[in-house]
């Protein structure tokens, strides 16, 4: 596969994961946005599924596997990170989603 058509399997994979369509990833929420509340926690994973502003700034390698938006006046970030299948190691190849684990971690920006 050559790196761009890796990069937009990865890209691809992500935004299913973000999007709330893939049954094999994971979705983390750190300790801040669940003391939110539960329509707080709701409103953020609806914010998370709509992004769409990836840009240079924010995106460099085009992944779509990080992301900063504001929810009921609070900054959130989003990060994508790629785990083997036994989630013990980095993904050895996380164009491959038989070999990867992706994990989504939404958090407030000030747990960062």
């Amino acid at each position: 596969m050559t790196d761009q058509a890796n990069t937009a399997a990865i890209r691809k994979l992500n935004d299913a994961l973000r999007e709330g369509r893939d049954p094999n990833g994971c979705i983390m929420l750190t300790e801040g946005i669940r003391a939110g509340g539960e329509a707080f926690v709701r409103d953020v994973f609806k914010a998370v599924q709509a992004f769409d502003a990836f840009d240079a700034n924010n995106d460099p390698y085009a992944e779509h596997d990080f992301g900063a938006l504001t929810v009921e006046d609070r900054k959130i970030f989003f990060k994508v990170d790629y785990f083997d299948r036994l989630l013990t190691a980095g993904s050895p190849d996380p164009a491959d989603p038989c070999v990867t684990i992706r994990v989504l971690t939404i958090m407030l920006a000030e747990e960062y």
